[in-house]
């Protein structure tokens, strides 16, 4: 496993909440990020760490490697990949996104 991939995965796995993201959560700098902090922040999550892909290109390629999965951002909940911003959106909808989060 790389030193990206290694990174990635203690991230995860040590925070409860972790959004891989274009910006940060103050200045998110795609609208799909954006939304993915409303949704968050709309759920109840609070400590959410996030990680700008924007800062690392071995970042960004690795976190689609880890996960498996195409696009920015991503959200992990207790070190499981949750999805992206229309997965999130989805579940918000639903209440399956706030149960997950204060579960």
């Amino acid at each position: 496993m790389s030193d990206v991939q290694s990174w990635i995965k203690e991230t995860v796995t040590q925070n409860p909440v972790v959004l891989f993201m274009k910006g940060t959560a103050q200045f998110p700098q795609c609208g799909f990020s954006g939304k993915a902090i409303q949704l968050l922040k709309a759920s109840g999550a609070e400590n959410i760490v996030t990680v700008n892909v924007l800062e690392s290109a071995d970042v960004r390629q690795g976190i689609k490697e880890y996960s498996n999965w195409p696009t920015i951002p991503q959200l992990y909940v207790k070190g499981e990949f949750v999805g992206g911003s229309d997965i999130m959106s989805e579940m918000y909808a639903s209440g399956e996104l706030q149960t997950l989060i204060k579960g």
